[in-house]
């Protein structure tokens, strides 16, 4: 978790105003660090939870995810990674950043 991305994606989102949400299998809680403290609990992947959100924004690939499952309920998804090359059918739900 020590330096990665997602925690300063995190908080430049929050500071724009949007609500932000994670999931990670391997994080299942923020920890407290030197320069941020985000105070966040993984959230379940469902699908009623990923069509809920604005967009599903992807900062880590890990094998551990279902990446065509993420895309088909996702209403749109942000893909950093290129996690989702793989995905067939994908179309203009995913912009890759």
């Amino acid at each position: 978790m020590r330096e990665s991305p997602s925690i300063e994606l995190i908080e430049l989102l929050r500071q724009k105003g949007a609500k932000v949400d994670y999931n990670d299998p391997y994080i299942p809680k923020t920890h407290k660090q030197r320069q941020h403290d985000l105070r966040m609990v993984s959230k379940k992947l469902s699908a009623k939870m990923l069509a809920g959100y604005d967009v599903v924004l992807i900062s880590t690939d890990h094998s551990d995810y279902d990446y065509g499952w993420i895309v088909k309920n996702a209403k749109l998804v942000v893909d950093t990674r290129n996690a989702t090359a793989g995905v067939r059918g994908a179309g203009k739900k995913v912009v890759k950043a």
